[in-house]
């Protein structure tokens, strides 16, 4: 089975995000006193109260961060994400923005832990978990020495870049793919590589200042604040930063009694009121996750509609957007140019007006068109898109993507061999827009299209310029090109077709 999608520009997995309430007390030098901090974070284990222990294993979950691997390894499993159903219309329009929860709370009072729970019972397709500790402010030089000496607060909202969270959630509930700055809690900066997020279907943004600002809490759906008592939060606090940031116990409970707790009491506490839901005891509160889990179903259950609704159909006389291979329409990516040759003429021609062209192809058979594309374009770059079908919904669903940095810069040649209802590539070009590529800049390659699967990418995307080499009318109950040209990847491949004697296309990425 896929995994699903990914991006090449995408860094390794930083590590897990700490709570927010950044502490800059010096690494302890000496082993010795490292060893006695570690006894200290061993003795405060015992402190904590057991997190989760009645709840019952669930079936399956899906999570969806584009920059970590495809799975969420919870306390007690590691669970396979599925893949994403459409969440577009048959005018390749978002059918409905992605339900975004917000998390608020104290430092350490288990926020991160309550939207783990709530994502390994949601058991829907692909949950993006954002942290607010990833949107801290760069520090000034100045600044950067006052945290050196633990002078800066970062418990409190100056240190927060509000506008990059704002701009970065309003995207993704879009359905757009975002860059999130990855913050390193050693030297109080963001790392050089951002991480990619993409595909959210349900948006959890934890932080403890998750509800002070207005434009913020006007995007989120739902807003949850986790009470946990001050001695617990106190208590993980040092565990965490002892045993994970090498600080002293000293220069922790500094902090915590010039910074934190102040914070707390004077911006974190009151936002409680704002709050739709209040977890008390946090991730220990099974009954309140459940209530949490069961609304967030009955929400994404309105307005939830499948992509094989009816296309209207063409005008008898209406002039298909569909160029064949050697047709014209393409002269406007073209300029006038002059080169010299070998034997010093001039030479007037054409050369390409754009920056660079990428080829993306729909596995598996997309990807027999690509040593041809590359013969041709010799630096071209590619990209691949794993679409497969639900059988028991009859969707298309995306479980893979890798697509090249900068792809929007991009004229981008997207290749299938055949198109039958059109499901599979009207999906792949709704991939390509939510990556910012633009409608007038995507070329659909085929070498069969049913009629049906034409009319359909061009009602949707009335911009993307079809190409194909021949078009059948039919396609039978089953939705297969008739007559077709049969299964064209275990052709291809040399594989075993299908036991049902069916297109690859249709078994694995209908249309």
């Amino acid at each position: 089975m896929a995994a699903p999608p990914t991006s090449t520009d995408a860094p390794r997995k930083p590590p897990a995000p700490p709570m927010a309430g950044d502490g800059t007390d010096r690494p302890v030098a000496k082993s010795e006193a490292a060893g006695e901090d570690r006894s200290n974070a061993e003795a405060l284990d015992r402190l904590l109260p057991p997190v989760g222990t009645g709840r019952s294993p669930r079936k399956r979950t899906t999570s969806q961060c584009k920059s970590e691997p495809p799975l969420l390894r919870t306390s007690k499993r590691t669970i396979y994400t599925a893949g994403r159903p459409p969440w577009y219309n048959e005018h390749g329009a978002q059918s409905k923005e992605a339900f975004a929860i917000g998390l608020g709370g104290g430092s350490a009072s288990g926020k991160t832990t309550v939207a783990r729970m709530i994502i390994e019972a949601l058991d829907v397709p692909w949950v993006v978990l954002l942290s607010m500790d990833s949107f801290y402010k760069v520090l000034t030089r100045q600044q950067q020495e006052q945290a050196a000496r633990n002078n800066y607060n970062f418990d409190h909202p100056d240190a927060f870049d509000f506008d990059l969270i704002v701009s970065t959630l309003q995207k993704l509930k879009q359905g757009k793919s975002v860059q999130v700055p990855v913050y390193d809690f050693t030297t109080h900066s963001r790392k050089k590589d951002w991480k990619t997020l993409y595909g959210a279907n349900v948006i959890i943004f934890e932080g403890i200042m998750a509800f002070a600002d207005k434009a913020l809490l006007e995007l989120l759906d739902m807003k949850i604040f986790v009470d946990t008592d001050s001695d617990i939060r106190l208590v993980r606090r040092l565990r965490r930063d002892i045993s994970e940031r090498g600080r002293d116990i000293v220069g922790v409970i500094k902090q915590y009694n010039k910074f934190v707790k102040p914070a707390f009491d004077q911006y974190i506490q009151p936002t409680m009121r704002l709050a739709d839901i209040v977890v008390p005891r946090g991730s220990g509160n099974a009954v309140a996750i459940d209530l949490i889990v069961q609304h967030v179903h009955s929400q994404l259950e309105e307005g939830r509609a499948g992509l094989r609704a009816p296309v209207p159909p063409a005008a008898a006389d209406a002039e298909c957007p569909q160029e064949h291979a050697a047709g014209a329409g393409h002269a406007h990516h073209h300029q006038d140019c002059v080169v010299q040759t070998p034997q010093g003429q001039d030479y007037a021609g054409k050369c390409y007006a754009g920056k660079q062209i990428t080829g993306v192809s729909i596995l598996r058979a997309g990807e027999t068109m690509e040593p041809a594309l590359r013969a041709v374009c010799k630096d071209v770059r590619i990209g691949t898109i794993l679409i497969q079908t639900n059988q028991l919904t009859g969707e298309p669903e995306l479980h893979y993507l890798r697509l090249p940095k900068d792809i929007s810069d991009d004229h981008v040649i997207l290749m299938d061999c055949t198109v039958s209802t059109g499901a599979a590539a009207m999906m792949a070009v709704r991939v390509l827009l939510d990556h910012d590529v633009p409608e007038d800049k995507i070329f659909l390659l085929s070498l069969l299209m049913a009629e049906m699967g034409v009319h359909s990418v061009a009602y949707a995307f009335p911009r993307v310029r079809i190409i194909t080499t021949a078009v059948d009318k039919r396609v039978n109950d089953l939705f297969r090109i008739i007559p077709g040209i049969g299964n064209f990847g275990d052709r291809y491949f040399g594989t075993d077709a299908v036991p049902d004697g069916s297109d690859e296309e249709e078994a694995a990425s209908v249309g």
